[in-house]
């Protein structure tokens, strides 16, 4: 078991702690989301925060934020001890945050989400200001970002939504930025996209603004931070700096075992696409010529390339094809969907979590002309235990799970249906490394049983468990690459449409 640092040990690269919590505990019911946990970000440092779903890794961060009320701990921001901490309070004094489940207002345009967050825009012209300040942001944080402030925030694709809730974020007029807490915020963003979030995180904590950094994806935290804490059941269990952490130091210090890609390699190496019937035959909507998508039965297929390039479209295009006939389209057999946006295209927010999952299979749930409440718990109980939701009760509401439980939510509920087709859209948002894992191992075994996988992924990463993957530009295919040739370098290139070298 690794052993935690004293909070002594910080790195003295930027000055005075913004922010020093001590002994935070906070219960929901008899779970302890936080059980006497410290926390503090110095001023130019980015401190990381690792751990599984549930661990309280969140909960910490809306404590910081404002949004919820620690049952007990003192709250020192700025050097002042805060008696009386609210959201509004926070914000005064700096801190602002990114959330896992977006907060941008999608009615409203991008321009005017901006104002938002900035009361001081305001009198004639405010909204030329607000787009001037968060397109402005946006080149610095995301050069090439095709956002207008315009545009609604419910026309862009996740991926945009993402960036503009980063860059308002980082927007200054009258309030100060001191702390940001980012909370996966490179979840729906691309390789590409990540690295030019991360390099300008470095940008701003040179300058002195002090970062909290969640993320499931350990490479990038131990690239970004200059100190990592790793949580587990609402205990800070490791802290130390990053320069001393390594990817193995911290899976073991979660409580979890690494990856072997050997198996990945094995599975791709044994399957013989040649001699398996095809499930998919899909062109793409924005394709211009006759190329098309193929998946063989018990084949996992990625589909990469740069977020927002059609790979949700053309997902969606296989979707409806199974359900109707549709020219440049042939599904063969039933389809279910994992969608990456759970708030949006996921979740049914007042439902059980029974019900979430089973709502893909209806008919097997059926006693009579009705479905049985009894079969319905059984399955979702089923499937609690064999995927790990964390929940003491499959009766409890959806909204009662954290982001990466609801995510596992959704995978259950397609792979406890009949489905001979999963199309997953970028479906690993919020899922904890080892979650991740478990879940790799569940989709392999699933191909090997014969289910077809199309798999949209912005985690390169993840492509590794693929048998080959397309990728995709402006809409379309441009390349396709088999496992051994998915390497970020290769992916990259071909999305900026240079051939494979």
């Amino acid at each position: 078991m690794a052993v935690r640092a004293p909070l002594t040990e910080r790195p003295p690269a930027g000055g005075g702690a913004l922010v020093d919590f001590q002994g935070l505990a906070k219960s929901y019911g008899a779970v302890r989301a936080l059980d006497g946990v410290d926390f503090s970000v110095a001023a130019g440092e980015c401190v990381g925060v690792v751990g599984h779903n549930g661990a309280g890794k969140s909960t910490l961060m809306h404590v910081l934020n404002g949004g919820v009320t620690p049952d007990r701990g003192h709250l020192v921001v700025a050097g002042e001890e805060q008696q009386a901490y609210s959201a509004a309070r926070a914000k005064a004094l700096g801190l602002r945050c990114v959330f896992q489940e977006l907060s941008l207002c999608p009615n409203l345009t991008v321009a005017e989400n901006a104002r938002v967050l900035q009361p001081s825009i305001r009198g004639f012209g405010w909204r030329r200001k607000a787009g001037r300040l968060i397109v402005d942001k946006l080149d610095e944080i995301f050069p090439g970002h095709g956002v207008s402030d315009s545009d609604l925030v419910q026309d862009l694709s996740i991926g945009r939504r993402q960036m503009v809730e980063i860059a308002r974020a980082f927007t200054v007029t009258e309030l100060p930025a001191r702390v940001v807490i980012l909370d996966e915020p490179t979840s729906s963003l691309d390789a590409h996209t990540a690295g030019q979030l991360l390099r300008y995180v470095r940008r701003s904590v040179a300058t002195g603004i002090g970062c909290a950094l969640i993320s499931h994806i350990l490479g990038e935290v131990l690239e970004a931070c200059d100190r990592i804490i790793v949580m587990r059941d609402g205990k800070v269990v490791a802290a130390d700096a990053a320069r001393r952490l390594s990817r193995a130091k911290l899976v073991a210090a979660m409580g979890g075992v690494a990856g072997d890609d050997s198996r990945a390699e094995a599975h791709a190496a044994a399957r013989e696409r040649a001699e398996a019937p095809v499930r998919v035959s899909v062109r793409p909507p924005g394709q211009k010529d006759e190329t098309r998508l193929v998946a063989h039965e018990g084949e996992i297929v990625g589909l990469a390339g740069l977020a927002g390039h059609g790979q949700t479209d053309c997902l969606l295009a296989t979707f409806d094809a199974a359900m109707r006939p549709r020219a440049g389209a042939t599904v063969h057999g039933p389809v279910a969907m994992v969608a990456g946006d759970r708030v949006s295209d996921g979740v049914f927010p007042q439902w059980s979590i029974s019900r979430n999952i089973g709502v893909r299979s209806l008919k097997a749930l059926r006693s009579g002309p009705l479905i049985s409440p009894r079969l319905e718990d059984a399955l979702a109980d089923s499937w609690r235990q064999r995927i790990k939701i964390r929940t003491p009760d499959v009766s409890h509401p959806i909204l009662s799970l954290s982001g990466g439980n609801q995510q596992k939510a959704l995978f259950a509920r397609a792979l406890a249906s009949d489905a001979h087709v999963v199309l997953m859209d970028d479906p690993m948002r919020g899922v904890d490394f080892g979650t991740k894992l478990e879940v790799y191992d569940l989709i392999r075994a699933e191909a090997r049983a014969g289910r077809t996988f199309l798999w949209y992924t912005t985690e390169t990463e993840e492509l590794k468990n693929c048998d080959r993957a397309y990728i995709f530009r402006n809409g379309a295919i441009v390349a396709e690459l088999e496992r051994h040739e998915l390497t970020e370098e290769r992916v990259i290139h071909s999305s900026f449409g240079g051939s494979s070298p």
